[in-house]
């Protein structure tokens, strides 16, 4: 039997997997499930040589005897029939024959043709000697051929086994194989459990990450933001706002590939990414990209488009509000998440070179686009010539973001990813820019010439005293939005020049790029709390 094992496929495979399960660590959940899976290829290896033995024994052996023995002495005999039969009616047309012959014979008188007579008699003798010797021989050969036929049916419930016998054995076969798999898959399984105990959230397949709807991913997973949204977004203010051309240059295809494929495994081991920014901007893109729908979702396309198309701008900012306001809850709060970091990705504008126009250019397209008709070429025209309108919607709501989704914004919603981003909570301005106010504490009296309605413009010794010595920024007046007193009316000033700061619109654009509809739209003679504030909405 040893021998038999070893000659087939099953045992290779089994050897194989021995020699391949050494180089792996024995504990991991890899080392584990192919020793196992080495172990139980043997075990079938055996039942398999084990059901070809009992198959040669009980069925094989007993059909080749019924085949080269019984069943050629049968058709022997039937062959020696058929022929002696063949003989035996072609004496008899002879005799018939002679028999004619010699009738005929006899009529004709006597004379010359009483000699022809009397040999045309001897041969029809001699005929009828040799007819009476092929009968008897023909029933010979009739009652061998039927001795063998009726020996052979009262062996044909005991054949009738041989084929009953064949399917009893290949049913033990595949339950014995059957049993054996069951019982090293439960063994897998449980070790396989206790070496990955991961939690539902973070052990999501591949395929349940990215290409599928946001809410199929959110219900799936029990979440508000989209994990690869939040992942990228924690990873991207963690190292990453500063980053020249983020979302504009590409990243490698294979760290791309891989940063995928870990934040849909693995989401835990996703910071050694975060020294790469633009391949967590990627993977990001490329979330939104595959959306079966577009975060901004098709039913409300048009809508989009009627808003962008808009010329004054508060009628643009009223009607980008009513479109917000009808979105499904899980994209709206997907979009505001999406927007308060792209508005915080902007600030640092003069650093990475994204402007809220550069933002909206590269990911405008990743978050609407017009649903597909096949075979419409005016459809394929328009989404073409709506790609700007849809720049214009993006940029106006990275610009407006404090306005059409105010209050702040905890970017670690879910808790999970504390490692990837030196806060939680970021606000309406940068993490940065807070760091510098609460660096060095000021008294809040000291705050109030700051925010003043009306102060004196700085002067240019002042803006260079300011550069050179680089002292805390006064805390912006939406740090002051946290107490719950109102708001003071210097504050409410101070908010209102952040956004006129902010308040760009795109009227069109030359040479691929965008150029402001409006200037600041300030009260007369407010200027902003420190010259840093200017280049905020830049």
């Amino acid at each position: 039997m040893d021998k038999r094992v070893k000659k087939l496929p099953l045992m290779a495979l089994s050897t194989a997997m021995a020699e391949s399960f050494k180089e792996l660590d024995p504990d991991s959940s890899m080392g584990k499930a192919l020793e196992m899976s080495c172990v139980i290829q043997n075990q079938l290896a055996r039942i398999l040589a084990e059901f070809e033995m009992n198959l040669e024994k009980d069925v094989l052996q007993p059909l080749n005897r019924l085949s080269e023995e019984e069943l050629p002495a049968i058709l022997k005999h039937k062959k020696s029939l058929q022929k002696l039969v063949s003989d035996w009616n072609a004496l008899k047309s002879r005799l018939s024959q002679a028999a004619k012959n010699s009738g005929s014979g006899q009529g004709g008188g006597g004379g010359p043709g009483g000699y022809s007579h009397t040999a045309t008699a001897n041969k029809v003798e001699t005929l009828k000697e040799e007819e009476e010797e092929l009968k008897r021989k023909v029933e010979q050969c009739k009652d061998e051929y039927l001795a063998d036929l009726y020996h052979f049916a009262t062996k044909e419930d005991t054949y009738a086994n041989y084929f009953i016998n064949l399917m009893e054995i290949q049913a033990d076969y595949h339950r014995k194989s059957l049993s054996s798999l069951d019982a090293v898959l439960a063994e897998l399984r449980e070790n396989h459990s206790q070496t990955d105990p991961s939690p539902p959230m973070m052990a999501a397949p591949f395929s349940r990450v990215y290409g599928v709807s946001l809410g199929v991913h959110l219900q799936e997973l029990g979440r508000d933001i989209a994990l690869p949204l939040e992942a990228c977004v924690l990873m991207l203010l963690s190292e990453g706002v500063k980053e020249e051309g983020l979302f504009r240059l590409a990243a490698g295809a294979s760290v791309l590939k891989r940063l995928k494929q870990t934040m849909a495994s693995d989401p835990s081991s996703l910071q050694e990414f975060c020294s790469d920014p633009h391949a967590v901007a990627g993977a990001l893109k490329s979330y939104l990209r595959e959306l079966p729908e577009p975060l901004m979702t098709f039913g409300l396309y048009d809508d989009w488009m009627r808003a962008a198309s808009l010329k004054e701008p508060g009628a643009r900012l009223e009607a980008l509000q009513e479109v917000c306001r009808r979105l499904p809850r899980e994209n709206l709060n997907n979009l505001r998440y999406l927007m308060k970091f792209l508005a915080r990705l902007a600030e640092e504008q003069e650093v990475n070179k994204m402007t809220p126009s550069n933002i909206a250019i590269v990911l405008g397209p990743n978050l609407l686009w017009p649903p597909e008709k096949e075979g419409d070429q005016a459809q394929l025209d328009a989404a073409s010539v709506s790609s700007i309108q849809v720049v214009g919607v993006v940029e106006a709501l990275i610009q407006s973001a404090d306005t059409l989704f105010p209050g702040d914004v905890n970017f670690n919603v879910s808790g999970l990813f504390s490692a990837l981003a030196p806060q939680d909570k970021v606000g309406d301005r940068p993490a940065s820019e807070e760091l510098r106010a609460t660096a060095t504490p000021t008294p809040a009296p000291a705050l109030a010439p700051a925010v003043a309605p009306a102060p004196a413009p700085a002067s240019a010794a002042t803006k260079e005293r300011t550069e050179a010595e680089a002292p805390p920024r006064p805390a912006s007046p939406k740090v002051s939005r946290n107490p719950p007193e109102a708001a003071t009316p210097a504050e409410d000033t101070a908010r209102k020049s952040e956004l006129a700061v902010g308040g760009w619109g795109v009227q069109g654009r030359r040479g691929g790029q965008s150029r402001p509809s409006r200037v600041f739209s300030r009260e007369p003679g407010l200027q902003p709390a420190h010259p840093s504030c200017v280049t905020l909405g830049r």
